[in-house]
């Protein structure tokens, strides 16, 4: 599979969020595929990603999920990305992520991984050699 075919299947997964349509899942992921959130949860298995992606979006809208860059090596991608949702309740989640994509010999997604990282960065020496951190729960994507 060519780097190229792999990038269009991302973008693929990711435009499917953004449109909230199954646009072809069985192309993108193998059937015993995982899928690893960032912040906890696993899907073991196409049909349970399915089942994941179908009843997320009726409680949340992905807004944005932009692609910054895309590293290849073997049969392993790395994609880095901006990602924006809105949940039913108002609340509005945005940040930073990395996503470790290892295709099958299908040229179909066996493994993926995601990274976050908090877009409300600060620099907690700015005022001095002792750190200052914030007081707000840590986000651990």
């Amino acid at each position: 599979m060519t780097a190229n075919a792999r990038e269009e299947a991302i973008r693929l997964w990711f435009s499917m969020w953004l449109q909230k349509r199954d646009l072809g899942m069985e192309r993108v992921f193998a059937p015993d595929a995982v899928y690893l959130e960032s912040w906890g949860p696993e899907y073991c298995g196409l049909a349970k990603i399915k089942w994941w992606f179908e009843e997320w979006n009726t409680r949340g809208t992905v807004l944005q999920w932009d692609v910054k860059q895309f590293f290849h090596k073997e049969d392993q991608t790395v994609v880095q990305w901006y990602f924006k949702n809105q949940m039913k309740n108002g609340a509005i989640e945005a940040f930073d992520g990395m996503t470790l994509v290892v295709w099958n010999g299908e040229g179909k997604i066996h493994f993926l991984q995601e990274f976050g990282c908090n877009t409300n960065r600060y620099d907690p020496y700015a005022g001095g050699p002792k750190p200052v951190f914030r007081q707000e729960p840590a986000k651990w994507f």
